[in-house]
């Protein structure tokens, strides 16, 4: 069971809607997964209204996020609504890592607050990345049901991913709040990170070539930066026709970068997605996934250039910074970057009209202003008759 309550601005005062998952939803989105991508189970319902859970696989455990994306455009569920925008709230799911081949399991009633968001779960068995295709035996209990004497759970099957969308066991309050205004923890100067290189291979075949620099900047309680070491990194993916994974992990540290091609027509490549894995400590990590993103865009067969910072917002909370950045995803022919096209921060080209004009602006008002008292000392030499 999973119930949710969303408090909106409605047109005369605040409302809370509160409605439960609906029998009526759709899977588009869902996947089991790959070497490189953690399954995805994702449910859209209603207009515009989703909530997916993206797992990740480091080291020898597991663990999700919860993203939870509600539209006050849909007049079914928010009625009278002021403000007719999309808000996305995100979460670690389970609160803690959960070891490999391992059940995860809570019985009790549990709920998980963002912002103006309350989310109440209730009876959820959890497995991602099963072996065998079956659940474990060994089952790891969250805090409430560790102290109950029976288990009850409902289960939902996939070919991959065992979770029941009804419900978690997160007790911890969301660090990422939907979009606000309000400052964020200050963080202290970090060294620009060192410029790495890395390729993903097909076979013997190099498919991905990447050059750049890679910072983590996480605005949580406790400010983080992160800078990739490349003399550690270490880079994997994989190569397809119409989308490619470049991955990074540094230790504890992980990276995936998913590039698609724009359409069948365009010829044009993009950054598609960034998910990012932090972990603390064996009870604490931290994670961001967004697949909705639209940078870098490239004609196919040219690789992308750019040499100055530039900042990618994951979810709010999560940025990643990007340095001395070349990458080509698609199309890469005998190991060598191709023709680079570069981002409109280095090109200085499109800065030249515009210092032209300003210059030229400036000395018409020159010419304009000593023209005019120019005259106004000409005519203090008359009398009026």
């Amino acid at each position: 069971m999973v119930k949710l309550s969303v408090t909106y601005e409605g047109i005369d005062d605040y409302k809370t809607s509160t409605f439960m998952l609906p029998d009526d939803v759709s899977y588009v989105g869902s996947s089991c997964g790959n070497q490189t991508t953690g399954p995805v189970l994702s449910i859209e319902f209603g207009k515009g209204n989703s909530w997916t859970i993206h797992f990740t696989k480091i080291k020898d455990t597991y663990q999700g996020v919860i993203t939870f994306t509600y539209n006050t455009k849909d007049a079914v569920l928010f009625p009278d609504a002021k403000k007719k925008d999309p808000v996305t709230v995100s979460a670690n799911y389970p609160a803690n890592p959960i070891k490999l081949n391992t059940v995860f399991s809570c019985s009790s009633e549990d709920t998980v607050k963002s912002g103006n968001v309350t989310l109440t779960f209730q009876n959820v068995t959890l497995q991602a990345f099963l072996q065998g295709g079956s659940l474990s035996s060994q089952k790891t209990l969250c805090d409430n049901d560790a102290t109950m004497p029976t288990i009850s759970t409902v289960d939902l099957v996939t070919k991959s991913l065992l979770v029941s969308p009804a419900g978690t066991s997160v007790t911890t309050e969301l660090n990422a709040t939907e979009n606000s205004s309000s400052p964020l923890p200050s963080i202290p100067p970090e060294e620009k990170p060192g410029t790495g290189s890395y390729n993903v291979k097909s076979g013997a075949v190099t498919c991905l070539l990447a050059s750049l620099g890679l910072q983590l900047n996480i605005t949580q309680q406790v400010p983080l930066i992160i800078n990739f070491n490349p003399n550690t990194t270490l880079a994997s993916g994989h190569c397809g026709q119409t989308t490619a994974v470049l991955q990074l992990i540094d230790g504890n540290h992980k990276v995936d970068f998913l590039f698609a091609v724009k359409n069948s027509t365009s010829e044009k490549f993009y950054l598609k997605g960034l998910d990012i894995a932090v972990v603390q400590s064996t009870n604490a990590t931290l994670l961001a996934t967004n697949h909705t993103l639209d940078n870098w865009e490239t004609t196919m067969g040219n690789s992308y250039l750019c040499r100055k910072e530039e900042s990618i917002v994951v979810i709010p909370g999560y940025r990643v910074n990007i340095f001395d950045l070349k990458i080509q995803p698609f199309g890469v022919d005998d190991g060598q970057f191709s023709a680079a096209q570069e981002c409109l921060l280095d090109d200085d080209t499109v800065l030249i009209p515009i210092l032209v004009g300003a210059a030229l602006a400036g000395l018409i008002v020159v010419i304009v202003t000593t023209y005019l008292i120019g005259r106004r000392k000409t005519y203090a030499g008359y009398q009026t008759l």
